[in-house]
């Protein structure tokens, strides 16, 4: 009888398990090449150009009837038009270089509208003029991701020269997150993994073994190593499915199409001044930023009508205070700066994505107010007539 050896044995286990480690091996690489392919099909370059500085990110194609593309809110800032790049795919090989895109703008780019923001979330929606051939909508997964899964990512980071760069990671855990970032406060399911995240990779799919979606790329933690956030797929699919609210438009686009003259204080708000019945000039300011909370946005408008070293009369303020109680919008208040002076203030809180009609109407209505209620502030003046002209008007 023969006898088999031992080593030889020892030797065949060893050949065995290298084969199938190997080949384990080259079925995942497959299996993340095939990924990487499919998912590229609905991956995109975004461009928006804001504040006079244009930003780079990336987004996904999420619905091809409607021509949505899906981003982080802070992509595309205060921008309200986009271009879009969908990859160009040669020989299966997608062409990577960001100059063969912007050299050929005009074939290759997509114009995009930017018509839904939801600054919370950090998300909003792009809405395309065209969907080039070949581009295909990401299918959407129907759940969260769980910890220790496996995901992978496509986005265009702006410390290579590459687009289309591939990333992968495990996922560390799933919870809702409250925090800050450069583009606002935020507060959203996070799915946070420790694949790696770089400036332009923001907006980007985020995708499980089977292709879907179940994030959005959003932002690396300053403090941690390897600690990412992605916008959870719970989050994108409450966008896609509830009201859509309007994204505001720049405050000079929209002073622009009212047709008022404006210039740039050196706050950074805008002014625009408004000449009354008795010849005089007020200056209105209107916040360049926008305040939000939830899906409420906000802009500011106001005016000064009054700076004094001492305080506000108990009579003025009580006057002011009945006075707020009788104005079509906005109301009063007193601000006290770092030189000790007192600041009169008429103030209106108007909703930023008003039609510039709106924005043009609610500042002219601030000027006049103000305008008459100096008469109201000034020492000198016989407050009774004065108060009596702004009571007249505030009737109107």
């Amino acid at each position: 009888m023969k006898t088999r050896n031992p080593i030889s044995t020892i030797k065949l286990w060893a050949i065995t398990a290298t084969a199938m480690i190997l080949t384990a091996a080259f079925q995942s690489a497959s299996a993340d090449t095939e990924i990487y392919q499919k998912t590229l099909l609905s991956t995109t370059w975004v461009l928006a150009k804001s504040e006079g500085q244009t930003s780079s990110g990336a987004g996904v194609l999420v619905d091809a009837e409607k021509k949505l593309v899906i981003t982080n809110a802070h992509v595309v800032g205060t921008a309200r038009a986009a271009v879009l790049f969908f990859p160009e795919v040669k020989d299966g090989v997608p062409i990577v270089e960001r100059s063969h895109y912007l050299d050929n703008v005009k074939k290759l780019g997509v114009r995009g509208r930017v018509v839904c923001v939801d600054r919370k979330r950090d998300l909003a929606l792009i809405e395309l003029d065209r969907i080039p051939e070949g581009s295909v909508p990401i299918a959407l997964a129907a759940e969260s991701v769980k910890p220790g899964e496996s995901v992978e990512s496509i986005g265009n980071p702006g410390t290579t020269e590459a687009l289309w760069v591939y990333s992968s990671g495990t996922v560390r855990s799933v919870y809702k997150k409250a925090f800050s970032t450069g583009a606002g406060e935020h507060d959203f399911k996070v799915v946070e993994t420790q694949a790696p995240i770089n400036s332009g990779d923001s907006g980007g799919p985020v995708v499980n073994a089977q292709g879907e979606l179940i994030a959005i790329a959003q932002a690396i933690s300053p403090k941690a190593r390897l600690v990412t956030y992605c916008v959870d797929i719970a989050e994108i699919r409450g966008l896609l499915e509830g009201p859509w609210k309007p994204a505001p438009l720049p405050i000079t686009d929209v002073l622009t199409k009212a047709d008022l003259t404006w210039k740039e204080h050196t706050t950074g708000h805008l002014e625009v001044s408004f000449e009354q019945k008795d010849k005089s000039t007020q200056t209105v300011f209107v916040s360049r930023e926008t305040e939000y909370f939830e899906r409420a946005d906000v802009r500011r408008v106001w005016a000064l009508a009054s700076t004094a070293k001492q305080a506000p009369t108990t009579e003025v303020m009580m006057d002011l205070l009945q006075q707020n109680a009788r104005t079509k919008m906005g109301a009063w208040t007193v601000e006290k700066t770092d030189q000790s002076e007192y600041l009169i203030i008429y103030c209106v809180k108007l909703d930023a994505t008003a039609s510039p009609d709106a924005v043009k109407s609610t500042m002219e209505y601030v000027a006049q107010l103000t305008s008459v209620s100096k008469k109201t502030l000034q020492p000198k003046q016989d407050s009774q007539t004065a108060s009596q002209t702004l009571d007249a008007w505030l009737a109107k």
